[in-house]
């Protein structure tokens, strides 16, 4: 009989045993008191993985006594999701309760094998419960995330590992027929990355290195050479992969090349998704160089490209370019700042009419309406300009966009006030 893993007989049965996450199922917290008061709604579960997602599903459906079906997104398509629906549909009696749907990764399922979920969670077919490790406001479609209440979990602190390791070695009945002392536990704690999972398989490997021995002695030392080599302390799907990406952008955003080589290279090194990278180098391009330097935009819209053909290792030295060439550019956040002012006025003073002359009038009826009357041709005048009104009567003099420090648009609120004299504040 093959053993199990360490992480796998180690898996809290109960909430009791469940350690970390006390924000969501300490005594009083909110997802504790949702379970035990027996009525859940479909839920996102959000987190870095090796912090008991999976677990958590089990030990909710256990809780609530309902039937479990799982699917993982990897290799999971709308067939199976189907499938799975039929099965749970068949599986309810009179009035029991609807049984859970756990689907790992779901962040890895497309529109199709989302809206394919839709109908089932809607009509309580199935009572919902996803994993991911990105953020589900740019994962899961909106009709399904608006009918799942998303929690947040967090990587496990200090002391709940340290409290996981005491356990495996007193609960776990393997690990406690052996004399195993843990002397240090600095490596143990920086290669687990705040990862339960990651940690007792660290753990374990430690000790089946030391198979055979009367006494196994656990140190930092002992820990790194096992490992063999130090390995990046980065993890693409967990917290760092957070972390280090904004420590990259803030490096842009600050004008400082050096840091953000640096973060960079610690991206590349950890396996970090290329794409993700050059996308985020998109977003700081429009929202950190902007207007001070268009160009950046378009050597980012490159970069993306050239990266998704050419792939690693020779990447890094496209993306290499790119990360020098925004950080080394004149910073703007000025389109940044409009939109968000214009979104906000929109939100305010509601969906204004848009003024007849600035309206299409493609048939009859719409010019007997006056459509389009009064518009002036800019082309037709001086300098391809002339001033008419192009906002709603309501907020006929706001201004949204305000030019930033910098030449070019010094130059740009020059001609703009040119043009417009005294209409805008620029």
């Amino acid at each position: 009989m093959i053993q199990q893993p360490l992480a796998e007989r180690m898996r809290p049965k109960s909430l009791d045993d469940y350690l970390g996450q006390e924000h969501l199922v300490a005594k009083g917290a909110v997802l504790r008191n949702t379970i035990e008061s027996g009525r859940i709604s479909s839920m996102i579960l959000w987190g870095p993985p090796g912090v008991g997602k999976t677990t958590l599903a089990q030990i909710i459906s256990k809780s609530l006594e309902r039937p479990f079906f799982t699917l993982s997104a990897v290799n999971s398509g709308v067939k199976e999701v189907r499938e799975v629906l039929e099965k749970a549909k068949h599986s309810q009696f009179f009035d029991a309760p609807n049984p859970i749907l756990f689907i790992d990764e779901i962040h890895r399922f497309n529109k199709s094998q989302q809206d394919s979920l839709l109908a089932a969670v809607e009509n309580g077919t199935v009572t919902l419960i996803g994993a991911t490790t990105e953020n589900p406001s740019f994962e899961v479609i909106s009709p399904l995330l608006s009918r799942c209440q998303v929690y947040v979990l967090k990587s496990l602190e200090r002391d709940s590992l340290k409290e996981l390791l005491k356990k495996a070695l007193s609960d776990d009945l393997v690990l406690k027929s052996l004399d195993i002392k843990i002397k240090e536990d600095e490596a143990l704690m920086r290669f687990s990355g705040g990862d339960a999972r990651k940690l007792l398989n660290v753990l374990e490997i430690v000790i089946n290195a030391q198979a055979g021995k009367d006494k196994i002695v656990i140190t930092n030392d002992i820990v790194t050479s096992t490992l063999q080599e130090n390995i990046a302390l980065y993890d693409k799907g967990g917290e760092q992969h957070y972390d280090i990406i904004s420590a990259f952008i803030k490096s842009i955003r600050g004008s400082d090349p050096n840091a953000a080589v640096y973060w960079l290279a610690r991206m590349l090194e950890g396996g970090e998704d290329i794409k993700f990278i050059a996308r985020r180098l998109l977003i700081s391009a429009s929202e950190d160089i902007g207007l001070a330097n268009p160009n950046a935009l378009l050597l980012a819209q490159s970069c993306f490209n050239a990266v998704s053909v050419i792939g690693m290792p020779e990447a890094r030295i496209i993306l290499s370019e790119t990360t020098i060439y925004l950080a080394t550019s004149p910073k703007s956040n000025s389109a940044y700042l409009a939109i968000d002012a214009a979104l906000a006025e929109v939100k305010k003073s509601g969906m204004l009419p848009v003024p007849l002359h600035l309206r299409n009038a493609p048939t009859n009826l719409m010019k007997e309406l006056n459509y389009g009357d009064g518009y002036k041709y800019s082309h037709d005048y001086p300098g391809h300009f002339v001033k008419q009104e192009f906002l709603p009567k309501e907020i006929s003099n706001e201004s949204f966009w305000k030019a930033a420090e910098n030449k070019r648009e010094d130059d740009t609120k020059q001609y703009m006030k040119s043009l417009w004299k005294d209409k805008y504040s620029f």
